[in-house]
């Protein structure tokens, strides 16, 4: 049996894409409309129907746009 630490070394991913590597699905645009406690936030999709995401991973204030993949905000693009 070959020993793993012999393969090559992984090529480090490529996150600058407008699709997330591991499912291939795109981020969601959102509207912070309000913080809640425990790192959540109700957001607006666009859809006319608010959101609960987590907000754990950004710096999120009311009226902030967010991305959101998977009910996590995972970045603020004008940041």
């Amino acid at each position: 049996m070959a020993d793993p630490r012999d393969a090559p070394p992984r090529p480090e991913p490529d996150c600058s894409g407008p699709t997330c590597i591991t499912c291939s699905d795109a981020a969601v645009p959102v509207t912070v409309l309000r913080l809640l406690d425990g790192d959540l936030a109700e957001v607006d999709p666009g859809t006319g129907v608010p959101e609960e995401v987590s907000v754990a991973l950004v710096d999120a204030a009311v009226g902030d746009v967010l991305l959101v993949h998977a009910g996590e905000a995972i970045a603020k693009p004008d940041a």
